[in-house]
């Protein structure tokens, strides 16, 4: 997304995020998680810490200690976003396949063949 499409979902996202963090109990964790989230619905290729920040113009390593050091619990937030689509969905069959991506190169260091589902195969 944009800057200025993000900015006309602001209040909506800001809304989405109160209810997604509102597990947290800290103010600057449901806010950390709330820039998270923007970072990773800018436009931009990558979307690691420091690309991310850069267009949030927020500061990276708070970001980053939000991602990696901040004690919440990323299995109650999925729990959340799960209700959320369950009841926007209403889907009939859930089939799970946790890799949907190729993996980029045959010579990965310390990763096995596994199966993608994207392929149907392993990869």
């Amino acid at each position: 997304m944009t800057p200025q499409e993000l900015e006309a979902v602001r209040a909506r996202l800001e809304t989405f995020a109160a209810e997604m963090f509102s597990g947290f109990a800290r103010a600057d964790q449901r806010r950390w998680g709330e820039r998270y989230v923007r970072g990773l619905l800018t436009d931009g290729a990558r979307k690691s810490m420091e690309p991310m920040a850069a267009r949030l113009g927020v500061d990276r390593q708070g970001l980053q200690q939000f991602c990696t050091d901040a004690p919440w619990s990323h299995q109650l937030v999925l729990a959340e976003l799960a209700w959320r689509m369950d009841a926007a969905i209403g889907p009939v069959a859930w089939v799970v396949d946790d890799v949907s991506f190729v993996k980029d190169g045959d010579e990965s260091p310390g990763v096995a063949a596994q199966y993608c589902g994207a392929l149907g195969a392993c990869s």
